[in-house]
């Protein structure tokens, strides 16, 4: 099974910049999570709108957090977190949306898949800026949890093309990035390196 690119915008760009951002990337990415915390629902829409527009197809877009908005423009699916609505409740209304959940123990990912959700994301596997002083959990623990469930799961935190291939050898499903591509000097090949390591590691 091709193992997955999921690149995550940082909130740390406008609404332009994302989307030019992301509609470059497109050919290397297997899905793009709208991860934007201060942004309305009415921007949120308006730029999977643009991204839709621009050629980016809907469903490979995840909105993190903002149900509403996944519902109404028919995106790939929703991501939680811990503030979110229950992944339980969101599947009993929406049973066909793909729920997606941040995790950071094996019990909270068995809760979680048990509570309906169909991936998730794992973290943080390295040590990253975003989680200051927080150590990774390495790769071992992400091995064990792909023991655990039965859904994919999704390593986050950290990741460099450098050490992609040690985590796809635990048995994940793929990776997860953010400012490793939306804050490179240049997105495009940063995350077609990405994607060289994905697939280099999925032939091994």
């Amino acid at each position: 099974m091709k193992k997955q690119l999921h690149a995550i915008t940082t909130g740390q760009q406008g609404i332009e910049e994302m989307i030019r951002i992301s509609l470059t990337i497109e050919p290397y990415v297997d899905f793009l999570h709208i991860r934007e915390k201060s942004w309305t629902a009415r921007e949120i829409d308006t730029a999977l709108r643009k991204l839709v527009r621009g050629g980016f197809p809907a469903d490979r877009i995840i909105v993190n957090d903002r149900v509403d908005v996944a519902v109404v423009e028919g995106a790939g699916g929703a991501h939680l977190s811990h503030h979110s609505l229950r992944a339980s409740e969101v599947k009993k209304k929406f049973p066909f949306m793909t729920i997606g959940a941040s995790v950071h123990s094996i019990d909270e990912g068995i809760y979680l898949q048990e509570k309906g959700a169909d991936y998730l994301l794992y973290g943080n596997v390295f040590i990253t800026p975003s989680k200051a002083g927080k150590p990774g959990t390495g790769t071992m623990k992400i091995q064990e949890l792909v023991n655990a469930v039965n859904v994919p799961v999704i390593a986050i935190g950290g990741i460099k093309p450098g050490n992609v291939e040690d985590i796809i050898d635990s048995g994940a499903a793929g990776i997860a990035v953010l400012s490793g591509i939306f804050l490179a000097m240049d997105p495009v090949r940063s995350a077609k390196e990405y994607r060289i390591q994905l697939d280099r590691g999925e032939e091994c």
